[in-house]
This record gives structure tokens, sequence and C-alpha cells, in this order.
């Protein structure tokens, strides 16, 4: 009864962790998922790169072999050896540093965030110029330095043009005097 018992423990042996257990990996050898993903985030920072104006790319300090693969991927039409070159790209970047191209890439996103935002704010002012009979007193108490006959010269002609339905010239000429004049008060 006693060798059976001893057989039964033995064959659910379990063996200490060998170096290649998880219980051996370290900060310094990261995952093969996180390898995985952190491939996969370069490879998405190559395609931001593909996507960038010339002049953009041209003040970035990249290596040769990652810039002419990017001028390559920029060429290529077809599906598939489009897909191929991006994963080349990524490659590549592993032996760049990144830093730099991500603080650019965030930087031209904030900046096209700054002017959407700008050129919304810019349109809500307009609408609430057209709608709002007591918009323009809003607007000269918050910018006092408008020139405000011109403007509400502006407001008028919008005003009218849309009740004749007819283009909307004086509505556009109303968006550029808004527009310089909420820019000139930001800076």
């Amino acid at each position: 009864m006693q060798a059976a018992a001893d057989h039964r423990k033995s064959a659910y042996h379990i063996s200490p962790p060998g170096p290649n257990s998880r219980l051996f990996m370290t900060e310094e050898t990261p995952s093969k998922t996180r390898r995985k993903r952190e491939m996969l985030a370069l490879q998405e920072l190559g395609v931001e790169l593909v996507e960038l104006p010339d002049e953009q790319l041209a003040a970035l300090d990249l290596p040769d072999a990652l810039r002419d693969a990017v001028a390559q991927a920029r060429s290529i039409t077809r599906f598939e050896a489009r897909r191929r070159q991006l994963q080349y790209i990524g490659k590549l970047m592993r032996g760049v540093n990144p830093e730099p191209i991500r603080a650019m890439l965030d930087e031209r996103r904030a900046r096209a965030h700054r002017q959407t935002a700008s050129l919304q704010r810019v349109e809500a002012w307009r609408k609430r110029l057209l709608d709002d009979r007591d918009g323009l007193a809003r607007l000269l108490a918050e910018r006092p330095d408008a020139n405000m006959s011109r403007l509400r010269a502006l407001i008028e002609a919008a005003r009218k043009e849309r009740a004749e339905n007819s283009p909307p010239r004086s509505s556009r000429e109303l968006f550029r005097a808004l527009r310089s004049l909420l820019e000139k008060g930001d800076d």
C-alpha cells in the first residue's frame, strides 16, 4: 500500500521552475506579448511617417535606410506589398529612437487640434451673431477693440443673404472678420 502511495506522489511531482518559466521573468526580459505590442506600436509609428508631408519628414533625423523605405512605401499601391513594406519600416524603426518622432507627431496633432478648436469657436460666434440679436453686444463685451459698425453691417448683410437664400458672401466675410478678431485677441 505504501509503495502505491509513493508511486502516485512521484507521478504528480512538480519540478522546480526553469529559467524560461514565468516565475523567472523580470522587467529585463519583457514577455512575448509585450514585445509584439511594442513592435506593432513602432509599425504604426512608421505608418504615420509614411503619411507625413515631405517637409516634416525632412525635418526628422532619420537613417537613410528608413528614409528610403518610407519613400518607397509612398509609391506602393498594392495592398499586400504595402503591408510588407510597412512591416519592414517597423523592423527598421526598432533600431531608431522613436521618442523624437513621437514628440514631433504629438506636436503636429496638438497643433491641428488647436486649429480645429479655434475654427469651431469662430463658427460658434458667427452662428450666435446671426441667430441672436444680443450676440453683438456679448462679443463687444468680450472684445471691446472690435469694429462694431463693420461687424453690424456684415451681420445684417449675412442675415439678409440667409433670408433670400442667396450665396453666403457676407457670411464668409463675417467669418474672416471674426477669425482675425479672435486670433488677434488670443495672441
